[in-house]
Parts: structure tokens; C-alpha cells; sequence
């Protein structure tokens, strides 16, 4: 695998991705002119779930479904510059330009909000003690797939996929080890559906500085399960999962099943069949395993509807914090993915129950969604 480091004319970083002796990337350089990256991200702790939420309202200038002859992921021409200046690239990643989160802490943790809280000072907006908030730092990054503004992930060949995974595991190498980050979180928006503003095939790499809620309720359910049964909770369901009827693939390596307790119409969670923390931690088999398994997924996801447009969803890669690296972790890499599309025809809205509550209520079995993911026809 070849990476090439280089910047963008506001001194953001770009890397680029190749499988092979490709020619040196950098030595395209950047001509736009472009203002320094100005970002006023800050998170704030709401007291009654105990949660950080990032604010970053220069968000709102972002760029919004642009021409496909004006795409910021397509490679430079000679009639256009983009945010790749190289006329040629695999897989490339690069610094957000709107970033919701941005900079590195200077100041240690002060230990306020525990373990799980974002590191730098906190400070009191309004003199309440209540109303805590903080710089937003972290760092927010863009992955673009391929090069190929039409295609999308599963249309990837499987050593495509294979250099996005060497991708992943870098950025999760190179983001964990920035001062005050506590977990990186790589995912995939597809379609307008789901509300995303570029259609070229990418994904994004967020680097938080505190542990998110979702990832600190798994915590808590592990240990309590670790507490009860001497187990790990992880390694506990996907050996339920493999022996029951919802699985969908069975690769050498990983097991992709729908789960007991779906919250989406089409949901599905891909594992790897040894616990590991992150994508650094999977070995040759596992990573020579991945791409046929990861892309036979999403084309299944593809072909669940009769529509001309591909199927919407969210490729969400769950993995340990930061501090759980270099031990046996509790909490184990996997994938949630699921999609809004409930029929050809219709969506599904998050109802007062979910948006409100946090209480889904789902509308299709997961045995009868597992069952329809195997039957659809993959070419």
C-alpha cells in the first residue's frame, strides 16, 4: 500500500490511498486561493442525559449539491480545481473544510465530566455551573472511495474495498494517537434521503474528544453483562446470532446478521468472528475476508427495491475508545448498517415514539428482513 501526505492551500492535510507503484500524487499541487479554515465549534454538556453536543454553526455555508461538473471529490481538470488536485487517485482523504470539529486541545484534562468527557478546559456559559462548555476540537475528515463520480462503494471491486479498509485503519492508527481524542468513528452517508449534499461516493472519519452515547451505553451493557455472566456481551450475541435465523452472510471470517432487536425496517450488523477493538486490531485473514463479504452486503442492500435510484443508508463502523487499545476490549468493532427506504415507495420517519423518546418501534420483522436480504438476487 502507498500513502502520499500532502496539503491543500489552506494547509489542510491530504493523503492519498494506492495499491500499487503508482506516481507520486503530491507533486499535483493545490493552485486554488483559498482563505484559512475558520471554524467556531464548541461542545456543550447537557446536564440531564449527561451527553456532549457538538454546535458548530459554520456549518451553515457548506457546499450543497453542487453540478456533477463542479464536484469538490472529483479529481482537478484543466476546467475545474477541486479539493483533489491529482487528475487521478484511488481512495484519498482529506481535513474537512467545514469540519464540526477542529484543533487539538492544549490544556489538560481537568477531569470534570469523568472519563467519557472531552479533555481541555470547561467553563461555565452563563456563571450556573450548570451549563458547561468546551472548545470543539477533534478533527473531521473526508474518504473518497473512488475517483468514479457515478459509481458507489458496492460497485467497487474487492481490491478497491480492500484499499479503503488499509484507509480506515490508518486514520484510526493516526487520529487515535492525537492528544485528547477518545474515539474515532469511521462512516458512510448514502443518498439524498439520508440528507447528503454530495453524491460522489465518500464517507467520513470523525475523531471526537469525548465517548459518544451510543458507545458509552454498549460500555455500560458489557460490563453489566460481564458482571452477571462472566462473559463478554459481544462475543455472547454474535454466537446467538450465528445459531439462529436471521443470519444473511457467513463469511470465513466475519458474520453479517439482521439483529434480534432491529430498529429499522432493513437493518443489518456485520462482526468479525474474533473480538478485536478496532480496525488495527484485524489480522491478514480478516482484512483478506473483508471486502468480498463487505461488498456482498451492500449489494444485497442495493437490490432489496425495485427503483431506479440505489438504496439510502447509513454504514455506521462502531469501535472501542481510545483507551481501550492495546488490551482485550469489551466492546467490539462492527458494523451497523440500515436504511430509511421501508418500500419502494416509502420511508420511514422517526415518529414522536423515536425522535422523542428514543423507543423505536419497527414495522418489519427481522427474521422476515434477513429472509428477504438472502433471496435478493446479487448478479
Amino acid at each position: 500500500m502507498k500513502k502520499t501526505v500532502t496539503h491543500l492551500a489552506d494547509g489542510r492535510e491530504l493523503i492519498y490511498f494506492d495499491s500499487g507503484d503508482a506516481e507520486s500524487l503530491a507533486a499535483f499541487p493545490d493552485t486554488r486561493s483559498l482563505d484559512p479554515v475558520v471554524t467556531s465549534s464548541e461542545v456543550r454538556h447537557d446536564p440531564i442525559l449527561g451527553e456532549w453536543v457538538a454546535v458548530a454553526a459554520h456549518r451553515q455555508g457548506r457546499i450543497h449539491h453542487p453540478p456533477a461538473d463542479s464536484c469538490p471529490l472529483c479529481p482537478s481538470t484543466d476546467q475545474w480545481s477541486s479539493e483533489i488536485p491529482a487528475p487521478r487517485y484511488e481512495v484519498v482523504v482529506f481535513e474537512n473544510r467545514f469540519p464540526a470539529l477542529s484543533g487539538a486541545p492544549v490544556e489538560p484534562d481537568t477531569g470534570a465530566r469523568g472519563a467519557a468527557g472531552p479533555r481541555g478546559v470547561a467553563q461555565s456559559a452563563d456563571g450556573s455551573g450548570i451549563h458547561v462548555t468546551r472548545a470543539g476540537v477533534g478533527r473531521c475528515e473526508v474518504v473518497c472511495f473512488t475517483s468514479a463520480h457515478d459509481s458507489s462503494f458496492a460497485a467497487l471491486d474487492q481490491r478497491q474495498a480492500g484499499v479503503v479498509l488499509e484507509a480506515w485503519t490508518d486514520r484510526t492508527a493516526e487520529l487515535s494517537a492525537l492528544p485528547g481524542i477518545r474515539q474515532v468513528y469511521c462512516f458512510e452517508n448514502r443518498g439524498t434521503e439520508i440528507g447528503v449534499t454530495l453524491s460522489h461516493p465518500h464517507g467520513q472519519i470523525y475523531a471526537f474528544p469525548f465517548v459518544t452515547p451510543k458507545t458509552r451505553q454498549a460500555m455500560a451493557s458489557a460490563a453489566a453483562h460481564r458482571a452477571r455472566t462472566g462473559r463478554n456481551l459481544f462475543d455472547d450475541v454474535l454466537a446467538a446470532e450465528q445459531a439462529g435465523p436471521r443470519v444473511v452472510i457467513d463469511g470465513e471470517q466475519w458474520t453479517a446478521f439482521v439483529p434480534f432487536a432491529a430498529r429499522w425496517p432493513y437493518e443489518a450488523h456485520l462482526y468479525p468472528k474474533r473480538r478485536v477493538a478496532d480496525f488495527t486490531g484485524l489480522n491478514d485473514a480478516e482484512r483478506a475476508d473483508f471486502p468480498r463479504v463487505y461488498l456482498e452486503l451492500l449489494r444485497r442492500f442495493d437490490g432489496l427495491f425495485d427503483r431506479p435510484q440505489p438504496t439510502p443508508y447509513i454504514a455506521a463502523w462502531h469501535q472501542a475508545p481510545v483507551s481501550a487499545r492495546g488490551e482485550e476490549p469489551e466492546l467490539a468493532l462492527h458494523l451497523e448498517l440500515f436504511t430509511v427506504q421501508r418500500t419502494a415507495d416509502k420511508l420511514k420517519y422517526l415518529a414522536g415514539t423515536e425522535s422523542g423518546m428514543g423507543a423505536f418501534m419497527n414495522d418489519v420483522s427481522p427474521e422476515s428482513a434477513a429472509a428477504r436480504l438472502r433471496e435478493v438476487s446479487i448478479g
